[in-house]
């Protein structure tokens, strides 16, 4: 809320502003159907970013939409609503998203050169994007060895397990059913050097603490990414407390942040936005301004 007026002159938006509204969750599918319609008649509002509801939205209203994209239909998720000639439409924007932000810290063909493992610690919606995007067949060689999720529900893990299924995955991936931080711990420390360890688990934002323990060891030159971008960051300090012979490289969620608002804001408002470079930056400086 205090960014996107920093953003909105340069960006060439116009005359508007941000506006949120808040649902209770879990709401009613009604409740939904009432905010969409909303969208759909007020010429005034062109669009939302949907945070903690995605799922709900998607299952109560995927019908009303005029168009779904692939990774929506995928994830059964919505992230992003938009209007174009009087369709609504209704997209996924995470797996972009964080592929943004992966590969703005991930050294230049990092996979194929060290035959390194990805550990995703949670299986909700953040993880299932991530994955999708490590996932990706063009990318070739420049993909994980191996893919472990870890996670304290079984159910999430089937439905993540159904999800690579139906996109036809073709590297390896574990499913493992990890119910404390020790269990993670111990797949931690099995990595294998260069390994990317992400904590999409909320832990840390949500609620307090980390995935882990204190008394995690994480494999040489690992990647330790933390969704997070506020609240106590457990996860990031454990990945920077580990022996500076290790060399590992710890990074949070900031710039998933800003690619995430970015990409939103471009097809909502029809705008180009860069990915990277100068003006990507200036806005990153610009939201590093007013950031809690």
């Amino acid at each position: 809320m205090r960014i996107f007026p920093r953003w909105a002159p340069p960006l060439g938006l116009g005359d508007c502003e941000i506006r949120g509204i808040d649902l209770q969750k879990p709401s009613e599918p009604a409740a939904y159907r009432a905010f969409l319609d909303h969208l759909r008649n007020d010429a005034l509002a062109l669009g939302a970013v949907v945070t903690s509801h995605k799922t709900s939205l998607y299952e109560a209203c995927r019908d009303e939409f005029d168009e779904l994209d692939d990774a929506a239909r995928l994830t059964g998720e919505v992230s992003c609503i938009s209007k174009c000639n009087g369709r609504l439409i209704g997209q996924a924007k995470d797996p972009v998203t964080s592929g943004l932000a992966l590969e703005s810290f991930l050294p230049p063909k990092h996979w194929a050169d060290t035959q390194a493992w990805a550990l995703v610690l949670g299986a909700g919606g953040s993880a299932i994007a991530v994955t999708l995007y490590l996932l990706k067949p063009e990318h070739g060689r420049q993909r994980p060895a191996r893919i472990i999720i870890a996670n304290r529900s079984e159910s999430n893990l089937m439905k993540m397990k159904r999800i690579h299924r139906e996109m036809g995955a073709d590297i390896p991936i574990e499913y493992r059913l990890a119910h404390t931080p020790i269990d993670n711990d111990g797949i931690v420390s099995s990595l294998p050097p260069h390994s990317l360890i992400i904590n999409a688990t909320g832990l840390g934002k949500d609620a307090p603490g980390s995935p882990l323990t204190d008394h995690v060891i994480f494999p040489d030159h690992a990647l330790a990414w933390d969704f997070n971008v506020r609240g106590n960051l457990v996860f990031l300090a454990q990945a920077r407390s580990q022996a500076p012979a290790k060399a590992v490289i710890a990074e949070d969620g900031w710039t998933y942040f800003i690619h995430g608002w970015t990409r939103h804001i471009a097809e909502i408002f029809h705008v180009e936005i860069p990915t990277r470079g100068p003006r990507f930056e200036a806005l990153k400086t610009m939201a590093e301004a007013v950031r809690g």
